[in-house]
């Protein structure tokens, strides 16, 4: 379905209202849509303070609230525009003058500053891993950018680091094939949870189950195919398709998640890991950090185990997940009580993310 380019994702309810009974059937089996208005009454020495800010006083005196829940995993989202134009303290940032001052930290020096994994370091043209000291599992490995600043990755760069990432895996499943569970994550900048600014992902290999997001992922997907008797992942791509949020590449689905857990949630996903999902991840992370001026972020990719296991992975595609963090210059935190424990509060509109993203990544 194309959807008109002035729509928001305020309009999501009247988008989803004037869908065809089957589509909007299909989108209903993956979301839950309400929208409620906020009423206030400011006082009239207020009026000029949020005309400067806001605009038009009456957008504030009403406004409108869009209530996303993703009814099968039970991600929930809340959007109003009014979020992203509330008044934000700011310092200057120069990464490069930071990275600078920075010298010496050990990824600077890996071979004699961090330890390696007991079957040894893999090394690339572009980084080269070590066994992360404060260990979050048995396997838990760091891959280190030989490029310092992490904004400055290339298509080649990015292969690279997700490449060594899988042969590190590897090796740790042909030391222990009891550890199966495999994740690869980003955490770009302070924003984002980097200890070090120095350009550096993190490669987990677990037992026994997946790390509990994708083990409940994966129970939600299943219980769904159960219940309707289609994939799941199948049906969040329709419903994102159906209100201008998804589009193809290939063989590449891409999602501009309509429940973020962040800004600018974009959502890949694959039936395999291969060279055309890396390329399309890449663009995509290009666009957010050229077009979208995203420099704090975090990256997951989500996979099957690399062995067969006694619970069911039959359907589960490989996923990417990036996040916006938001502006590191700024001390508002972007995760709050909200956040950890009812739902996410979002400024950023997921259906001019997805048309962002549809011009970005080539057809």
């Amino acid at each position: 379905m194309t959807v008109a380019a002035d729509l928001t994702v305020m309009q999501l309810d009247e988008i989803v209202a004037e869908l065809p009974v089957e589509d909007r059937v299909a989108f209903e089996s993956v979301f839950h849509v309400a929208a409620t208005r906020g009423d206030l009454v400011p006082p009239e020495t207020m009026r000029n303070w949020i005309a400067e800010r806001f605009g038009e006083p009456e957008l504030v005196r009403h406004q409108k609230i869009i209530k996303v829940t993703n009814i099968v995993t039970l991600e929930g989202v809340i959007f109003n525009w009014l979020r992203s134009s509330r008044p934000i303290w700011r310092q200057e940032l120069n990464l490069d003058e930071e990275l600078e001052r920075s010298n010496g930290d050990p990824f600077d020096t890996p071979y004699e500053l961090t330890p390696e994994d007991t079957f040894g370091r893999v090394e690339s043209e572009w980084c080269v891993t070590a066994s992360n000291i404060a260990k979050f599992d048995g396997y838990h490995g760091l891959v280190i950018f030989k490029e310092k600043n992490p904004l400055r990755f290339t298509r080649e760069q990015f292969h690279d680091y997700l490449n060594t990432g899988e042969r590190w895996a590897a090796l740790a499943h042909r030391s222990d094939p009891s550890a199966k569970y495999y994740l690869f994550l980003w955490n770009c900048l302070w924003r984002a949870g980097a200890s070090l600014l120095h350009g550096h992902a993190q490669v987990l290999l677990g037992r026994e189950m997946h790390y509990a997001a994708i083990e409940s992922l994966r129970r939600a997907a299943l219980l769904f195919e159960a219940t309707h008797r289609k994939n799941y992942f199948d049906a969040v791509y329709t419903a994102h398709e159906l209100v201008g949020a998804g589009f193809q590449r290939g063989s590449v689905r891409v999602l501009a998640n309509l429940a973020p857990v962040k800004e600018h949630e974009v959502i890949l996903v694959a039936d395999e890991m291969n060279d055309e999902l890396k390329d399309r991840t890449y663009e995509a992370l290009a666009c957010l950090r050229d077009q979208l001026g995203v420099s704090s972020f975090n990256l997951v990719l989500y996979r099957p185990p690399l062995a067969p296991t006694s619970e069911s992975w039959d359907g589960f595609p490989v996923m990417i997940r990036i996040v916006d963090r938001g502006d590191p210059t700024t001390r508002t935190n972007d995760i709050g009580a909200m956040e950890l424990y009812a739902a996410s509060v979002v400024s950023s509109d997921p259906l001019k993310l997805a048309q962002t993203l549809q011009a970005a990544l080539p057809a």
